[in-house]
């Protein structure tokens, strides 16, 4: 069988587009028995506001301490590097972070990164279990997921499908300090997980990368709730921070609350995938953000590896008839057709 092209988060200057969970202890509180790590609230962007903030080669300097929170990191093994129940992060820039410096490290370290890595992959995990995966609901992804920082030192992420492993890539801003840009590879390998070998024809791409997209955004905002951290930038924009070399003010990836609908498919996946997107961010507005999400995934292990938007569309309206009744269907089937998405 033909293996699907790795899945990345594409964006260049030259590009055309713009690329309730139950609350522990406060992540920013000290949490003397788990260890400690320093991370980045989401992005600096987002919890700044500031859309001024550059790169400046990964300068210490260039972000304020104020975008910095020391978190907790859980679901750590014994090993005393960053390796536990839902993530494994590798190195291939630099020395592996120790868990004893965790709270340490800034942008200017590459092991920064890798703290990064492991926290957001395990927040995700711990997202889509806080929704029910993994115990009410099949397991999306509940397995540990390698992670390898900066393995080419190109300025692209991907996960593939070869070692179902997650790629951060390097430039301009490091991928693996842009919460966003970390969950959206993730949410790659939760549809390969799903779904092995998704993703086999140009509207299932589309479907890969605007899943991506939504959940990034969602883990980001489930944890400025969860933690009490500030947000102020726009929730519809994806990787405000990563963005910040490649595109305009307020700077953004891409957007999941977009005015795209079917026509204005172009044949690539990043930028279709705005039309699934916004529809997703249409069912969580609808529907609350729990509700949307529980559908939304569980819906996903009904598709094929080359499913159509329409096909994917159905199986998400059936799913929420199943899950919730005919109101929730309505909601859904009324997100995909505000979309003019064929047969809904």
């Amino acid at each position: 069988m033909p293996r699907r092209i790795p899945s990345g988060l594409i964006a260049a200057a030259t590009a055309t587009v713009a690329l309730a969970l139950a609350a522990p202890a406060s992540a920013s509180a000290p949490g003397a028995s788990l260890p400690q790590g320093r991370v980045f609230m989401v992005n600096p962007v987002q919890s700044s506001g500031d859309q001024t903030l550059a790169d400046a080669k990964d300068s210490a300097t260039a972000v304020p301490a104020s975008a910095y929170v020391t978190t907790a990191l859980r679901n750590l093994d014994a090993s005393g590097g960053l390796s536990g129940k839902w993530a494994y992060v590798r190195s291939d820039t630099g020395a592996s972070a120790k868990v004893a410096d965790a709270a340490s490290y800034n942008r200017h370290d590459d092991q920064f990164e890798q703290v990064m890595a492991y926290f957001w992959v395990n927040e995700a995990q711990e997202y889509l279990q806080g929704l029910g995966f993994g115990t009410e609901l099949p397991g999306a992804n509940d397995r540990v997921q390698p992670v390898r920082i900066n393995q080419y030192g190109a300025d692209n992420s991907f996960f593939t499908d070869k070692k179902d492993e997650i790629r951060f890539g390097k430039g301009g801003v490091d991928d693996a300090e842009d919460a966003e840009v970390i969950v959206h590879e993730y949410g790659h390998a939760v549809h390969e997980a799903q779904v092995p070998g998704f993703g086999t024809s140009p509207e299932a791409g589309a479907i890969g990368e605007a899943f991506g997209d939504y959940l990034a955004v969602e883990v980001g905002a489930n944890a400025d709730t969860r933690y009490g951290w500030p947000r102020k930038a726009d929730l519809g924009c994806v990787a405000d921070w990563d963005s910040i070399s490649y595109s305009d003010a307020p700077h953004c990836l891409r957007r999941i609350d977009g005015s795209k609908v079917y026509a204005d498919r172009v044949g690539e996946v990043h930028a279709d995938g705005e039309i699934w997107s916004r529809a997703l961010f249409d069912i969580r507005g609808a529907l609350g953000a729990r509700t949307a999400d529980r559908i939304i995934v569980n819906a996903q292990f009904g598709f094929a590896p080359d499913t159509s938007f329409t096909d994917a569309a159905l199986k998400t309206v059936a799913t929420a008839e199943r899950m919730y009744g005919k109101s929730a269907a309505d909601a859904v089937r009324a997100a995909f057709k505000a979309r003019q998405i064929p047969g809904v």
